[in-house]
């Protein structure tokens, strides 16, 4: 019989040796995650958004102003109004101000959207703005989180189905889950070598839809800018299904304001910048990224993308508002028909109980959407604040976020 195993001194040293170098590889390894660098604070108890407004009000004041050294276009989720700074994105209390929630990151956050009653924020890595996670609106509790190439800048939008991120070189598009439902552009390590359509081209503007995503890029060797429509959720995320493609001939390349401003059904509405041949119009594509109708622009347009925020457009119904940098504009989502022009307005506004409530000049224009008219105007006082002003609304109060001369943003709460 085998004389049984007996420990020796060089055993446990050997034991004791494999410990310690664990216990320091774990070390290292949470002293340089994520991890450590995040600090999330939850809110003790989750709120529900308002009631909405029955009818909007004859007068609104102040309630309380924080900071918003973020984006400057402060929005609502879950009942929350939600700021950011150069590094944590904040839940505030609607009607005191107070800090509900927080998620703060030892990286710089570059984007931050309201999409699904959760905030979805970007942050940099050495991949560009691909550190995405989702925050529950009402709680600040971290849904899902997702990790891609991205370019920096890169501007994020929320089209009511599909959250797109896009920057000049690269655009993806998540699902609610934040899964990737489709990649366009540039492709470090494509899996399938060749499925992009196109390669090389700068992306000039994008905006999409439950059934469209609408690009216009710039294209080497092509004369004009080309307009190129797609399925938002091909059946393999990494290969674009293009419904169309089109050179716009008459648009040079190197113009700064042309932009795409909607995608509404399978229709797409472009602004496209006068040139010496042919004047400003904003022109209506199929969904084939075929020509079908222009109407004339004269307006001044010194909105561009991706500088022009989410806020300078406002659906309404059957019209379309948008804020060009100089005059809002209503146009017939159906036909591009321009309804109204309110010359004097500061921003495209937002929809209090039926009514658009559009920043002027010392208040606040009670719009009626159709036909634009202005039936009185609330006043507000916003100090050296210049254009632009966004505005959303929560139940009966009206989120304000202003820029002053110099630079700084603030969110400002009326009720």
């Amino acid at each position: 019989m085998l004389a049984p195993e007996r420990r020796t001194r060089a055993d446990v040293i050997a034991a004791a040796t494999i410990a310690v170098l664990v216990m320091v590889a774990a070390v290292v390894v949470w002293w340089n995650s994520d991890a450590r660098g995040t600090t999330s604070v939850v809110a003790e108890s989750p709120v529900g958004p308002p009631p909405s407004a029955l009818s909007v009000p004859e007068s609104v004041g102040e309630l309380w102003r924080t900071d918003d050294a973020g984006s400057g276009t402060p929005f609502v989720v879950g009942g929350t109004v939600i700021a950011s700074d150069r590094h944590t994105v904040r839940g505030l209390d609607p009607a005191t101000g107070d800090t509900r929630w927080s998620y703060t990151r030892d990286r710089a956050l570059c984007a931050v959207v309201g999409a699904w009653d959760a905030a979805v924020a970007t942050y940099r890595d050495d991949r560009g703005c691909g550190q995405v996670t989702e925050l529950d609106g009402a709680s600040g509790a971290r849904e899902d989180q997702r990790t891609n190439d991205a370019d920096d800048p890169a501007r994020l939008s929320f089209d009511g189905t599909y959250v797109t991120q896009a920057g000049s070189t690269r655009l993806e598009v998540w699902r609610s889950d934040l899964v990737r439902t489709l990649e366009y552009g540039r492709v470090d390590a494509p899996v399938n070598p060749g499925s992009q359509p196109r390669s090389g081209c700068t992306l000039i503007s994008t905006a999409s839809a439950s059934s469209r995503v609408a690009v216009l890029e710039r294209c080497p060797g092509e004369t004009g800018l080309r307009l190129t429509t797609m399925n938002p959720a091909p059946k393999d995320a990494t290969v674009p299904e293009v419904y169309g493609s089109t050179v716009l001939a008459d648009v040079s390349p190197d113009v700064e304001t042309a932009r795409v401003l909607a995608v509404v059904g399978d229709r797409i509405a472009l602004y496209l910048p006068p040139s010496d041949t042919v004047v400003g119009r904003v022109a209506l594509f199929d969904g084939s990224a075929t020509f079908l109708s222009a109407v004339p622009m004269d307006e001044p347009v010194t909105t561009t993308w991706p500088t022009a925020r989410a806020s300078d457009l406002v659906r309404t119904g059957s019209v379309l508002v948008w804020w060009t940098g100089s005059v809002a504009v209503g146009f017939d989502q159906a036909t591009l028909e321009r309804r109204w022009v309110l010359p004097t307005a500061l921003g495209a506004g937002a929809i209090m109980a039926g009514q658009l409530l559009v920043p002027v000049p010392g208040g606040l224009a009670v719009t009626d959407t159709e036909s634009g008219t202005v039936s009185r105007t609330l006043p507000v006082s916003r100090g050296d604040a210049a254009a632009p002003v966004s505005v959303t609304v929560l139940g009966t109060r009206v989120v304000e976020g202003r820029r002053g001369a110099d630079g700084a943003g603030t969110t400002v709460v009326l009720g």
